[in-house]
């Protein structure tokens, strides 16, 4: 579609209205409508209506009186999307089950339009763990999930990926050394690397495949040594199970879900 026939199909109301929700979608605690303005540099009398019928209708709500906060009814109407509530039925017991037996916590993520999002998460059995909000989005570029997302698909298809992240986010794109380790990460099975954003974790993670061994997901365990606990499985030992409920969740979902590959 060229931009001529872009101009003739706007929708400027609906414009506004992503526009808000995108906004407030990356902030934490609200925004207030001075504030949303400002940012979306237009004027705060444009937002009063739009910002009426996001409360009205329940994506929106109000805090304090004066800031505006996402709901969670965008998440709740992803999760009427038929493939990712199959998926995440398939994967939650085995989930469940690793999370026993590893003594750590653990995610399922996917790829979804420029963005790794969690759709599943398990706590940990005991006191400690790290746990990520189902329904974060992630970064592709420094997380063990959107690596190994990134890696187990054909070197198009992360181009393509990796385009439509880095024009959802500031990210900017990467350096050939990141292609050599998403090669390296593909013959070893599943990434391993310090974490990014948390000191004294380890990501680990693995791909769930599809059928044609594409990953339509990765799991992935946040591990931490857990010193009061000397019978838990050590980081190989972690490893190991991680990858056996990935090749077993591959097995039950990878021809089944209907996840886009």
């Amino acid at each position: 579609m060229d931009d001529s026939e872009d101009e003739r199909y706007r929708a400027p109301a609906l414009d506004k209205g992503l526009d808000i929700l995108e906004l407030l979608a990356g902030v934490d605690g609200g925004l207030t409508q001075a504030e949303i303005a400002k940012k979306l540099d237009r004027s705060p009398n444009e937002f009063y209506r739009m910002l009426d019928r996001l409360v009205r209708r329940g994506y929106v709500t109000r805090l304090d009186g004066d800031r505006y906060s996402l709901t969670l009814k965008l998440f709740g109407l992803a999760q009427l999307h038929a493939p990712v509530r199959r998926l995440v039925s398939y994967a939650t017991p085995l989930m469940r089950e690793l999370a026993e037996t590893s003594q750590q916590a653990n995610q399922l993520v996917v790829f979804d339009r420029g963005s790794a999002v969690v759709i599943g998460q398990q706590e940990a059995p005991n006191y400690w763990g790290i746990s990520i909000r189902v329904g974060s989005h992630i970064s592709l570029f420094d997380t063990g999930s959107g690596h190994v997302l990134l890696a187990f698909r054909s070197p198009e298809e992360r181009q393509m990926m990796i385009s439509e992240h880095v024009r959802s986010t500031d990210k900017t794109a990467q350096p050939a050394e990141f292609f050599t380790r998403l090669d390296q990460i593909r013959d070893r099975g599943y990434e391993m690397m310090a974490s990014m954003q948390t000191a004294g974790v380890f990501n680990l993670s693995a791909p769930v495949r599809s059928s044609d061994g594409k990953a339509i997901a990765a799991l992935s365990i946040p591990y931490i040594t857990v010193v009061n606990a000397p019978s838990a499985p050590d980081i190989t030992r972690t490893i190991e199970l991680l990858l056996a409920t990935a090749d077993k969740l591959s097995r039950l979902a990878g021809s089944a879900v209907g996840l886009s590959t």
